[in-house]
């Protein structure tokens, strides 16, 4: 019998990031966020297409560019109803696009995200000796793999950064990297702290 409980923890973003351009209004660099609208203008056959966001400090508005002088008739029809509709799948694509935001932003800020649900992948051992967390996020976030270990497992840093160091804790994207889906993380639950990460790990 396996001796190892496998989980999986599925993370949700806490909000949209938010480019940094200068606003006209204010005159110098401020954070824009994202209105979840998106505009669409017709000239003739060709159409464009922009996710609108706005200023925080003064609500002037920043057009971010989809797509340009598109032909109507190359345009899948799901789509472009998607956009009249501002599907809000659609608006959580582009929106989350951070490279496709830094070619028209002095920075893009991002935000980390939290775990939505904690769920055992089957019925797991009495008393395990491993445990296997894999982390679902269809959106790469910009949060550490140690630093959410630590909140959610209620660990200090300090000493997640012990276990991994001495092969404890693994993972073969790397703890000071940021959460990637399908992300594994493996823990030994034999060298301490068993009670408490089997608690926070598990729904």
């Amino acid at each position: 019998m396996s001796c190892t409980l496998r989980v999986r923890w599925t993370l949700i973003a806490n909000r949209f990031p938010r480019p940094w351009r200068s606003c006209p209004r204010c005159g110098t660099q401020r954070a824009f966020e994202c209105s979840s609208k998106f505009r669409l203008n017709a000239s003739g056959r060709r159409l464009d297409a922009w996710l609108v966001y706005k200023c925080t400090t003064c609500d002037d508005t920043w057009n971010h560019t989809l797509f340009e002088r598109r032909n109507a008739r190359d345009l899948d029809p799901d789509l472009l109803s998607a956009l009249e509709a501002n599907d809000p799948s659609l608006v959580e694509r582009y929106a989350f696009d951070v490279a496709a935001l830094r070619r028209f932003a002095h920075r893009v800020e991002e935000f980390a995200g939290r775990v939505a649900r904690k769920e055992e992948m089957a019925n797991g051992p009495a008393a395990p000796a491993r445990l296997e967390i894999t982390l679902a996020t269809p959106i790469p976030f910009a949060i550490r793999i140690d630093r959410l270990l630590a909140a959610e497992l209620g660990l200090p840093r300090a000493r997640i950064s012990a276990m991994a160091h001495a092969g404890h804790i693994t993972t073969a994207a790397g703890l000071n990297r940021p959460v990637r889906d399908g992300c594994r993380v493996e823990i030994d639950l034999t060298v301490g702290d068993a009670d408490v990460i089997l608690r926070n790990a598990r729904p």
